[in-house]
């Protein structure tokens, strides 16, 4: 890749249904299983469907968002006084909770204090990681590190069920025809984004760049995506004006998409809102398929094997698959992983109350 004055991802870990770290994230979206089996972490005899994307082995989510950092900055080959002066975005589900969480997340794995908390539903890790790229880019810090969690647990999984929002035939099949819904997963990740000259002067790995951000709502309904997709399509432009990339050099899209008949389609819709015609010809595929919904933490976790796939040359499959649907017109990556034609790639999310978030990388 060319030299770039970009925010650089010097550091991943991560924890889903796939695995434990970096290399088993990897493994797992090329391998194309979906990971998911009947919960076994609460009871769900009075729920319409009893599957997610569990890791069974998975700890109480201080513990592994503390184990994330740690693996991360190690990765980064950060030391103490490195550390010291970087601060924390976390994004997590809990509301009130979740401030308390990152002090002591930050206390605990040596960062800097004054942590912030990030609890904007699905797109919070997503928000984080633009603030972060921005506070970068901006000069105000060297290195930000982003960590993000949720574990499938009980009340959630009971409203999103109630809500009818779940997959009663327990696959999830982002832009197919025959889609019926999501499905939950755990998803604990943590990335260290640091500044171009600050990486390069400590001879840090990089795995790639974040070269674009955008953010945009629709204010459509609040819960349900705007149909013609126009947060979303506005989002995606800001990511790629703030890049200085077209269309045409963008090689991937890790799409938010749920496997649920509205969001889908509207994200298709968005699509061919920013890019016309050529959004038909960018491979795409939906990462959730295989670990499922992370909610909170989940634009954090397809961050990370957006950045993984793509820097090992392949992109991953959609799972679930039955047929094309009218309505996203996409070129979805079938059957088995794609090779990756260009080095940039997009990971998108949207959440309730019409909010919606584009990143975009630059594999090394």
């Amino acid at each position: 890749m060319a030299e770039r004055a970009g925010v650089r991802i010097t550091g991943v870990h991560a924890l889903s249904a796939l695995g434990r770290g970096a290399d088993a994230q990897l493994a797992g979206v090329l391998a194309g299983a979906p990971a998911f089996r009947p919960v076994g972490r609460f009871d769900t005899t009075a729920r319409r469907v009893g599957v997610a994307a569990t890791l069974p082995e998975a700890g109480a989510l201080p513990d592994e968002l503390a184990e994330a950092v740690r693996a991360a900055c190690a990765a980064a080959r950060l030391g103490p006084g490195e550390r010291a002066v970087a601060p924390l975005l976390l994004a997590a589900h809990g509301g009130a909770g979740v401030p308390a969480l990152a002090r002591e997340l930050a206390d605990g794995c040596g960062l800097a204090g004054a942590p912030r908390a990030y609890t904007s539903a699905c797109v919070s890790a997503s928000t984080a990681v633009a603030d972060a790229a921005a506070l970068i880019a901006r000069g105000d810090v060297d290195r930000v590190v982003v960590a993000a969690g949720y574990l499938v647990e009980p009340d959630q999984y009971a409203l999103f069920d109630a809500g009818r929002a779940l997959a009663t035939d327990g696959a999830v099949r982002p832009f197919s025809a025959g889609r019926r819904g999501l499905l939950l997963g755990d998803g604990v990740a943590a990335v260290v984004l640091e500044s171009a000259g600050a990486a390069r002067r400590r001879g840090a790995p990089t795995l790639a760049e974040v070269l674009g951000w955008g953010r945009a709502g629709d204010g459509h309904h609040p819960c349900q995506p705007d149909p013609q997709g126009r947060g979303l399509a506005r989002a995606v432009g800001a990511a790629l004006r703030r890049a200085g990339l077209r269309p045409e050099e963008i090689g991937y899209v890790n799409a938010n998409a749920t496997g649920t008949g509205y969001s889908d389609a509207a994200e298709a819709a968005a699509l061919r809102l920013a890019w016309g015609e050529h959004a038909g010809r960018v491979p795409i595929s939906s990462t959730k398929a295989l670990h499922g919904h992370a909610l909170e933490a989940s634009g954090l976790l397809e961050l990370v094997v957006t950045v993984l796939a793509t820097g090992h040359g392949k992109l991953p499959v959609n799972a679930g698959w039955l047929g094309p649907d009218e309505a996203c017109p996409l070129d979805v990556i079938r059957d088995a992983p794609r090779p990756a034609a260009t080095p940039y790639a997009l990971s998108l999310n949207s959440a309730f109350g019409g909010a919606n978030t584009a990143l975009l990388v630059g594999a090394a």
